[in-house]
């Protein structure tokens, strides 16, 4: 989005105007510009659709940080902002050589007004602090600390005598006690008063270890583990975010039925974690292959659920526009849709006529694949049926199927039919070259592909998707 563009759809806010003007002279008409004159836009929408109540959390990396937090700073106003949280993402150091190596991110946290909602987070106790503070021990074996009950400031209402269950008197501090004298009775009933040994000490209250929050968490992330190469939850996409730092996100910022939006969801783990945190949630992404991969992992994830996908193709018209408009979407779309995988093992345009992979069960058990070649385009002909059966012998793949949008002529049917059948480990004979088109989708028809029985140890990768500098909206 260029700059004019974005000064008339911002022009009810005079001063994000002003402030994209100065932004425009100073950093100059450049990928950074275009990339705040694209937020801002963005930004001013979010903060109209954002409850009284909700908050928004924006991710960057600090080369961008400090011109967000004027873009927010305009959109939202500076007395909305509430935290600059630096979350440290990885542990990796190899850009190192020549500069402090940069380990950290910065989310930004602004609410809609004064009423937003906010609830104390905690992370567990190391066990060094616990060493050091929770020293002492109930007959039962429960650790606990003492805590003062001196009152913070002078109270004089609170100034009493108690008489403790052990038959001691106990004299108020000159400020006065923490709790009325109701309270510290039912501290005492409750074994939760400490008496100490000495008649002139100060009584103390038991806080008992495993019913304690843990530290409150600053604004400073550096206790959420990075996704390792070899982490469980690891999807393979680029910019995927560590589902403990999107529980702790929704957990300060909203309540159990309240509405999680993240208007770039990439691989979905925003949304992941709203459905099992019990949130509703609203997901958008502007590529196929992340919506297909949402759908994906939540019905893993969650059995039986229940969503609606808006703006995929459903019906022979709407993927004819897709395969026309952004023809990459049509093939990831496509390959998913008749079981197989995207393949993401090359940059774009050498993918050496490989498009995706539907994998199936082989004699004596091992995986194989059948290559999937999409063409999106309205001109096709024999030709790329013989370059499909090329790369089905280059790489011993024993099946194969071309997709295409346009509708086979009879000569690539006869193409197809000569490359004859492959005998199954099932026992059924399968066409070793399949076309496949739009009607046999919408009527309903899959490829003819042996099932599989087990799942192949891979990893879907996808290369090209833009890093989402976006929000999670709650």
């Amino acid at each position: 989005m260029d700059c004019r563009t974005c000064m008339r759809t911002v022009s009810g806010n005079s001063a994000l105007v002003a402030l994209l003007n100065a932004m425009e002279k100073f950093i100059g008409k450049n990928a950074m510009m275009a990339y705040l004159a694209m937020m801002a836009v963005r930004l001013v929408e979010l903060h109209r659709v954002l409850k009284p109540t909700g908050s928004l959390y924006l991710h960057c990396d600090p080369t961008a940080s400090h011109y967000l937090k004027l873009v927010l700073d305009a959109v939202f106003g500076p007395e909305n902002y509430r935290n600059e949280i630096v979350w440290k993402r990885t542990s990796a150091h190899s850009d190192a050589s020549k500069n402090l190596a940069v380990v950290h991110d910065i989310i930004f946290r602004y609410a809609k007004g004064p009423n937003t909602t906010w609830n104390p987070v905690y992370r567990p106790y190391d066990e060094d602090y616990i060493a050091e503070h929770f020293v002492h021990l109930d007959p039962d074996g429960r650790r606990f600390r003492r805590s003062d009950l001196v009152s913070p400031s002078i109270r004089p209402n609170l100034r009493y005598d108690f008489v403790a269950s052990n038959g001691r008197t106990y004299k108020p501090h000159q400020n006065g006690w923490k709790v009325s004298l109701e309270v510290m009775k039912q501290l005492d009933r409750e074994n939760r008063l400490f008496f100490p040994a000495k008649e002139d000490a100060r009584l103390r209250k038991k806080l008992y270890l495993d019913e304690s929050p843990g530290v409150t968490v600053t604004d400073v992330w550096d206790d959420l583990a990075p996704i390792h190469a070899s982490a469980a939850e690891r999807l393979g996409y680029p910019t995927q975010k560590p589902r403990a730092l999107l529980e702790r996100i929704i957990a300060a910022s909203s309540n159990p039925g309240d509405v999680v939006l993240d208007p770039f969801c990439g691989c979905g783990t925003a949304v992941h974690v709203a459905q099992a945190m019990d949130r509703q949630w609203i997901g958008i992404d502007i590529t196929v292959l992340s919506i297909n991969l949402i759908e994906k992992r939540l019905r893993d994830a969650f059995p039986g659920i229940q969503f609606e996908t808006v703006g995929l193709p459903a019906d022979t018209e709407s993927a004819q526009q897709l395969a026309d408009s952004r023809p990459h979407d049509f093939q990831f779309w496509i390959t998913d849709r008749i079981g197989g995988q995207a393949y993401q093992g090359g940059k774009k345009g050498m993918d050496r006529g490989i498009d995706g992979f539907v994998y199936f069960t082989g004699h004596d058990r091992a995986t194989e694949r059948a290559i999937v070649s999409v063409k999106a385009g309205r001109n096709v002909g024999p030709a790329m049926v013989r370059d499909l059966k090329g790369v089905m012998e280059r790489e011993k793949a024993p099946m194969g199927i071309f997709v295409c949008a346009a509708t086979p002529t009879a000569e690539m049917k006869r193409e197809a039919a000569a490359a004859d059948s492959y005998d199954a480990a099932d026992g059924r004979s399968y066409p070793r070259v399949q076309i496949f088109t739009l009607e046999d989708l919408f009527a309903g028809r899959q490829p003819r592909v042996p099932l599989l029985d087990r799942q192949p140890s891979f990893k879907r990768a996808p290369r090209e998707k833009a890093d989402g500098q976006g929000g999670l909206l709650l």
